[in-house]
């Protein structure tokens, strides 16, 4: 578990407090509108349709994002278990309630900030509060660049098309792509079902364009690989 300093480290790796001092982010962490949560496994950290009041930080754990059907079925949507990775600031921003729910997966901390933190106060912004309205927007370009990826990669004809240009964002010079996503979350991206996933990963394999390790992937045939693009 976490002390206080490796906390304070996580949040200065942050991209919410890019440009900060380090006494600007001591401060930040020490505000009482910043709370530490400890989650169970299994508990929720919002549920659909609540009224977002902040944002979040991922301290530890892992987290996991879905929806529920009418029918009552759980949708998969994303993960969450990089310390430092944020969550909630979208719906917070925009002021929309959650239309999806977040549950932690294993025991796990979080930070939340409250929405007061960066809001306005007396009609001035103070400096903390400023850069992270600033750098809350460096996130929001940073997502939109990730769904033009991901469009691109949805609007592919077959499922190796999708798979292909997938790992061709991700492709290294040396022909290896190093997966920093599970495959579960792979599939929820590429809006297939895992064992179809899992089976045309398999046949890649025996065609000889990928040979793969676990979440190390390597292109063995680049010339078969790239005929995908």
């Amino acid at each position: 578990m976490q002390n206080h300093q490796e906390i304070l480290d996580i949040l200065k790796g942050s991209v919410l407090t890019r440009g900060m001092t380090e006494e600007e982010t001591r401060a930040l962490l020490a505000s009482s509108r910043v709370r530490l949560r400890t989650l169970a496994k299994g508990e929720i950290v919002f549920h659909e349709g609540d009224t977002p009041r902040g944002l979040y930080l991922l301290i530890e754990g892992a987290l996991i994002i879905k929806k529920d059907t009418f029918s009552g079925r759980q949708i998969f949507l994303s993960e969450i278990e990089e310390p430092g990775e944020m969550f909630g600031e979208v719906y917070e921003v925009l002021g929309l309630p959650y239309d999806m729910y977040v549950e932690a997966v294993t025991g796990a901390r979080i930070l939340a900030l409250e929405s007061a933190l960066f809001s306005l106060a007396g009609g001035d912004l103070s400096r903390p509060a400023l850069l992270v309205q600033q750098n809350l927007m460096r996130i929001f370009a940073r997502k939109a660049y990730f769904m033009h990826n991901k469009i691109k990669v949805l609007a592919s004809g077959s499922l190796r098309e999708k798979i292909v240009r997938f790992l061709f964002q991700n492709l290294r010079a040396d022909g290896v792509i190093e997966l920093n996503v599970s495959r579960e979350y792979l599939a929820a991206y590429l809006a297939v079902t895992r064992p179809s996933l899992s089976r045309e990963f398999s046949a890649m394999v025996r065609d000889g364009i990928l040979e793969v390790d676990g979440r190390s992937i390597r292109v063995a045939d680049m010339e078969a690989f790239e005929a995908y693009l």
